[in-house]
């Protein structure tokens, strides 16, 4: 009997343990959708949902109901880390009907999604959830995450596996499609024919770029010519294999590079100007959106944009891929385009200083195997946008609003808050700030001091700008004679997004102490340098 008592004792005490255990089944939320993409022939079909609490890596297994019996696909995926999953299929069969549903275990035990009905056709067919999970923001900052590929992805002539960069969430692929010099241009031919249907058959949205060279002339005849002839090349290149697709994300031109002559030693002993490289840019994208009826990209990086290039409206138009390492964009409120205490101003900027980028390459160091990619480097974007941002600019619709952009020549006032000048030993220095109409300090510009040519200074002094704050500077004038002096100063944006602004200053300079000679000290022996980690800042995703 206390045998008895002890056995019916121990089970109820599992019993109770059982019923008291939480069960993640019960809270689950297990959702399915349908949609299909037919073609001339076949259809393909999109199974997908999201599968609450999320959790990377659960096994999900589709299932079809034809004859009133459950019965196991061969169609299964895993969750992404937000709950999502995706299985694509080519449907070879026309006009069935058919049922599915989802399975999956959680904990141990197996639950069912909701039962989904479709029949097969031409037509699109699309389930009641949103269409927007067709492409899953699985990059940082919950953003739709890329790369973007060159032969140097290739080391060794390898193929890159891009159902293994499929798997692990990249929605997109930029690849090098062409140059403008022919070696490089018959290598990225080479490896686009490799890439690009490689890609889309795992699912992967394709762009292309094209790595331009400017042209070694001042003549914008010229310019025009040879940005025509560039943009010809593409327009070649995609004929080549078969124009652009459902999958395919407009051509980008990669604008990074202003060289046009090097010297004997391979550094650069020519640059073309700010008014030849935007005249190039612009001809350039204007040819290929004319012949293909899409909208091109510019790829570049801040610092090119705004020293490189002038502002231009007819430019702005253009979708922006931007390039800034060392930001974290799992951030959201981390972004590409800003710079401490100011910003980079360029056709693309916006009244709060930033930039209106779409696609934002940051970091040329992920880790490539992670992606199915030879090597062991991977650049890495996100791109800005919901996901039916993203499926209208596949159709090559982007268009930026007028509030987005900085006024151009907009009025400025210079104020000469301080005057310091005493002897030929110290610096005349000037502390200056330059404000906008509505009394903002300006976002950009620098400030000199032009003497009057009534009283010039010889030899010319040096003239150093120290920026303290936005808007204002500290202007020092080094080596300035004894004597009176007069001139002004000035305000000069080469942006033109404020205009010149200037004030007249008079000064006196009277004889300091001469500086005894600083003896010259015997070169140091030279040390080799340590080799610098260039992904040291990079993001490693």
């Amino acid at each position: 009997m206390k045998k008895l008592f002890s056995w019916i004792s121990i089970i109820s005490l599992i019993t109770l343990f059982i019923h008291t255990q939480p069960s993640n089944a019960a809270t689950s939320s297990f959702k399915l959708s349908i949609s299909q993409t037919p073609s001339a022939s076949e259809s393909i079909v999109t199974l997908y949902g999201t599968l609450k609490p999320a959790k990377s890596g659960t096994e999900i297994n589709i299932q079809i109901n034809t004859d009133g019996s459950w019965k196991a696909t061969r169609f299964k995926t895993k969750s992404t880390r937000i709950g999502t999953y995706k299985v694509v299929a080519l449907a070879t069969a026309l006009d069935a009907q058919v049922k599915y549903r989802a399975t999956a275990y959680v904990g141990k035990k197996r639950i069912y999604s909701n039962i989904r009905s479709i029949t097969i056709q031409q037509l699109p067919e699309i389930s009641s959830e949103n269409q927007e999970a067709f492409i899953d923001a699985m990059g940082p900052g919950s953003r739709i995450h890329g790369a973007d590929i060159s032969r140097w992805q290739h080391p060794n002539d390898k193929a890159i596996d891009f159902t293994t960069m499929y798997n692990a969430g990249m929605r997109f692929v930029i690849i090098k499609a062409s140059d403008t010099r022919d070696d490089a241009d018959a290598l990225a031919l080479k490896y686009l024919t490799m890439d690009h249907p490689a890609a889309q058959a795992a699912g992967i949205y394709t762009g292309f770029y094209h790595y331009a060279i400017l042209p070694d002339t001042n003549v914008p005849a010229e310019i025009t010519k040879d940005a025509q002839a560039q943009a010809q090349k593409v327009v070649w290149r995609l004929a080549s294999i078969g124009g652009y697709g459902e999958k395919d994300l407009p051509y980008a031109l990669d604008l990074e590079n202003n060289c046009v002559r090097l010297s004997s030693n391979r550094s650069c002993a020519k640059y073309a100007s700010r008014s030849a490289v935007t005249l190039w840019a612009t001809t350039f994208l204007a040819f290929l959106k004319e012949k293909t009826g899409r909208t091109p990209f510019l790829y570049s990086y801040p610092n090119f944009l705004e020293s490189a290039m002038t502002r231009s409206t007819e430019l702005a138009q253009y979708p922006l891929w931007l390039a800034q390492y060392a930001i974290d964009p799992a951030d959201p409120l981390a972004q590409p385009g800003l710079k401490v205490g100011g910003c980079y101003v360029h056709s693309w900027t916006t009244s709060n200083c930033s930039s209106q980028w779409i696609i934002w390459q940051y970091s040329s160091c992920g880790i490539a195997p992670k992606y199915g990619v030879p090597g062991s480097r991977l650049d890495l974007n996100v791109f800005r946008g919901s996901p039916n941002t993203f499926l209208n600019l596949t159709k090559g619709s982007w268009v930026p609003e007028a509030m987005d952009f900085l006024p151009i020549n907009e009025p400025t006032q210079l104020t000469v808050n301080k005057l310091s000048a005493s002897t030929t030993d110290k610096s005349v220095t000037f502390n200056v700030s330059v404000i906008r109409p509505n009394l903002n300090p300006v976002v950009t510009g620098s400030v000199k001091f032009v003497f009057d040519k009534l009283t010039p200074a010889l030899p010319k002094p040096t003239q150093t700008v120290l920026r303290s704050a936005s808007g204002t500077w500290t202007l020092a004038l080094k080596g300035v004679p004894a004597g009176s002096y007069q001139g002004l100063v000035t305000y000069t944006d080469v942006s033109n997004t404020h205009a010149t602004s200037s004030t007249p200053a008079i000064f006196t300079v009277t004889q300091g102490v001469e500086p005894s000679p600083t003896p010259v000290a015997p070169s140091p022996t030279p040390t080799k340098k340590p080799a610098t980690d260039g992904c040291a800042k990079q993001i490693k995703n």
